[in-house]
């Protein structure tokens, strides 16, 4: 169970690094969605037992965050006629760059920090990294979707930072995907 868990955490930094290399705002959304997908199969990989709370929040989780959420960007963009990002503050490869640098600082602060016993090994990290990849898009991109993808992609890395409370307090993450 833990290698599922740790392979949806490495396609979550891959799909990070997707948002941070392209310019088509269309590949922006579908690998929010994604991002959004892998996130909500997360809770069923970490769990030992599943309960009708864990299926509640992985159904809330694909509903918000795979398709809602994309649907409204996708809407966004076709009424705002907008289809790539021109102009970012950062180029895309030094945005790749900075990706790569944000997921090495990630790993070596989480060695430093006191981690809840059962957070695994990838969570950690792979939440902070998220957290600083959707900064970055979200302080270097100059169209507003680009932007909102960013405050997904953040709240996505806050998310996963839940995920490693989740035994202990199950009411605080189901909120959390709920706002």
């Amino acid at each position: 169970m833990r290698a599922s868990a740790d392979l949806l955490l490495v396609l979550v930094t891959l799909t990070g690094f997707m948002v941070l290399g392209t310019s088509r705002l269309t590949t922006c959304i579908r690998a929010i969605a994604l991002q959004g997908l892998l996130l909500s199969a997360l809770p069923l990989a970490l769990t030992q037992r599943w309960s009708p709370r864990t299926a509640g929040l992985v159904l809330g989780s694909i509903v918000v965050k795979s398709l809602v959420l994309p649907w409204l960007l996708r809407r966004a963009i076709r009424e705002a006629a907008v289809r790539r990002e021109v102009e970012p503050r950062i180029g895309f490869t030094m945005s790749l760059v900075l990706g790569t640098a944000a997921v090495a600082i990630a790993f070596a602060v989480a060695q430093r920090l006191p981690l809840p016993e059962g957070a695994g090994e990838l969570l950690v990290p792979v939440a902070l990294a998220t957290v600083i990849m959707g900064f970055l898009v979200l302080t270097t991109r100059a169209k507003a979707v680009t932007q909102v993808v960013g405050y997904l992609m953040l709240e996505n890395g806050i998310y996963l930072f839940g995920l490693t409370s989740a035994e202990r307090v199950p009411f605080l993450v189901e909120v959390g995907v709920l706002l």
